[in-house]
């Protein structure tokens, strides 16, 4: 990063986060502003199923954090919005993204028009501002490669979701390279946490289970992750934010890689509330990226996956009115039509250490909630 930007991004810079009501954007905000060094965020945020408001409660609680806060309530891919929003500012983050590949499968739509329109318009706004750096943080993407990928790995999309953010992440290096933006671009593992959307993994099984609800398991459960608390993963791409240099893509791994059925394990008991359900089209079986270039520039995780987990699930069953409230609306719909039919094919689930070969969790004690057979 140049000096000019360094400055620009010391006490006091002025950060556009798109999509800072998300669950990973809202983190970063809550993270940035809880610093207290005169940084002031402006939010533009769609407030579609994925963003909540309440994920800012409390920063806006707090008077001197609200006093540092604007929010925007508005769509990434309207230039009339965005444009003036990134021309008041020293910095862009862009966490503004449809969240889940199931999602992306039954309306893909949504994703290209955040995922590449948005991603467009956020960088025309950036050339005509011409000093704003901007930041792109984005979830897993499928590379071909053997053992942990590196950043020049090549990219393997098999999803509507992963293939919007590939297209997402190819434009933006090329207004590096054709019109000079200074841009960054981060890869994140799996992330984890509280705020996280009850579509996703750990939070859907953690708050069915509390509901003593089927838990759907896809497939065997042995595809593999490697497990990003959310603070780990928004300090990350702050940190390359300052740091990274124009033009790079920087990996963020996890702290743990695990199979999905050594998470549930390490989750709840019982097992029984656990059903095999038929696994989703193009399930990838493993990502896991190689964290060297990162680490180089001066980054580690800081929780492991056993703390990071536990806090997790303090965070939801301390705070049943948010998850519920997200459980709201037209999530009834949404889930019988994800898992109405798979939960009806579904079966009982081996457990761990069966036939299966699947083991429990190393450094994870089986945690949750509401066991109904005492």
């Amino acid at each position: 990063m140049s000096d000019a930007n360094a400055a620009r991004l010391g006490a006091g810079a002025r950060i556009l986060v798109t999509g800072g009501a998300g669950f990973i954007g809202s983190a970063y905000v809550r993270d940035v502003l809880a610093r207290a060094d005169g940084t002031r965020i402006t939010v533009l945020d769609k407030l579609t199923y994925a963003g909540n408001r309440s994920n800012l409660a409390a920063v806006e609680a707090d008077p001197e954090q609200a006093s540092r806060l604007r929010f925007v309530q508005g769509d990434i891919a309207e230039p009339g919005t965005v444009g003036p929003l990134v021309a008041d500012v020293d910095a862009v983050v862009n966490f503004a993204a449809e969240s889940h590949v199931d999602r992306s499968i039954l309306d893909p739509e949504a994703f290209l028009r955040t995922g590449v329109i948005g991603v467009h318009v956020l960088l025309e706004s950036v050339r005509a501002a011409s000093f704003a750096r901007t930041a792109r943080g984005d979830a897993p993407v499928r590379y071909v490669a053997e053992g942990r990928s590196t950043e020049t790995d090549r990219l393997d999309p098999r999803s509507p979701y992963s293939a919007a953010k590939a297209a997402g992440e190819l434009l933006v290096q090329s207004y590096v390279v054709t019109h000079g933006v200074d841009a960054v671009v981060t890869r994140g593992s799996n992330t984890y946490g509280p705020f996280h959307h009850p579509e996703k993994l750990i939070p859907l099984f953690v708050t069915n289970a509390i509901d003593d609800l089927e838990l759907p398991m896809y497939g065997d459960g042995l595809q593999q992750r490697d497990w990003l608390f959310v603070t780990d993963h928004a300090g990350a791409i702050d940190h390359v934010l300052r740091h990274g240099a124009s033009g790079e893509t920087y990996n963020v791994p996890g702290s743990a890689e695990m199979t999905n059925r050594d998470v549930i394990a390490a989750l709840l008991k019982p097992w029984s509330l656990v059903r095999t359900v038929p696994d989703r089209p193009g399930h990838d079986r493993r990502y896991a990226l190689d964290g060297t270039k990162l680490a180089a520039l001066g980054w580690r995780n800081r929780t492991s996956f056993a703390d990071g987990l536990a806090a997790t699930i303090d965070w939801f069953r301390a705070n049943e009115p948010w998850w519920r409230a997200t459980k709201s609306g037209d999530w009834d719909a949404y889930y019988e039509r994800q898992y109405g039919s798979r939960l009806a094919a579904g079966q009982a689930a081996l457990r761990p250490g069966s036939s299966s070969g699947a083991g429990s969790a190393p450094g994870a004690a089986p945690a949750i909630a509401r066991d109904p057979a005492g």
